[in-house]
């Protein structure tokens, strides 16, 4: 049985590539510039190991923007873990869970329903609350625990976007790949990466799809951790 399941996620992952690469993941590297079209990407050609390395690079990177303006665009749920900073009120600063009707409890402003909010929803929420308390509070939200775990996929996959983990078990990379439909025409499997964590503690990992499909070696098909991003580069080639 788990034969067949894996020969089935074979077939998905490689049939029936899109003719046309999804633009939805294509943004600059710096926020301020505006989305960098495919085209444009597709047309630089690289042609040094140098050159490869540097498009990918900045390939990569409009991948994580579009991850954070994803995040941006989140409605907070229960159980999500929420941390919340007021500029020079250090000793009003909270890490609270959503509850599970939706609400925290926080100083001064009381008990606050944030479940639907996004994240700016939720900070001019607090800050409208505050500001009884405080000259133009400045509050920032950051989520730093999903209650929903989620992972990313990334790149050259026909449906680029977040999905969810389930409950009951883990969710593996060639799993997370075929929930997104696969990879496009353009990808390169072999050089698929995950990318975990952020700043000083980010890691890269290298992840050989060939050696999970065509070799059968399920011990490459590493399990995802929540807030991962499994990224599909391009084949230059």
């Amino acid at each position: 049985m788990k034969s067949g399941v894996f020969f089935f996620l074979s077939i998905v992952l490689f049939a029936g590539c899109a003719t046309q690469r999804p633009a939805a993941y294509q943004r600059a590297a710096n926020p301020s510039v505006s989305p960098v079209a495919p085209e444009a990407l597709a047309a630089e050609k690289p042609e040094t190991p140098q050159q490869q390395a540097s498009l990918e690079q900045r390939l990569i990177q409009n991948a994580l923007d579009l991850k954070s303006q994803g995040q941006l665009n989140y409605k907070i749920q229960p159980g999500d873990l929420i941390e919340v900073t007021i500029f020079k009120e250090a000793d009003m600063n909270r890490t609270a869970r959503i509850s599970g009707n939706g609400t925290i409890t926080f100083p001064l402003a009381g008990s606050l329903e944030l479940a639907g909010l996004s994240v700016p929803e939720a900070e001019a929420l607090l800050a409208e609350k505050l500001s009884e308390f405080l000259v133009k509070p400045q509050v920032t939200v950051l989520i730093k625990e999903y209650g929903n775990k989620q992972i990313y996929v990334l790149g050259e996959v026909k449906k680029p976007g977040s999905i969810q983990i389930p409950a009951e078990r883990h969710l593996t990379v060639l799993e997370a790949i075929t929930l997104a439909g696969g990879f496009t025409d353009l990808a390169a499997p072999d050089r698929t990466k995950i990318l975990r964590g952020a700043g000083s503690t980010s890691q890269t990992i290298q992840v050989e799809v060939n050696r999970i499909t065509k070799q059968g070696d399920k011990s490459a098909d590493l399990p995802l951790e929540p807030n991962d991003t499994v990224y599909v580069p391009q084949s230059f080639f």
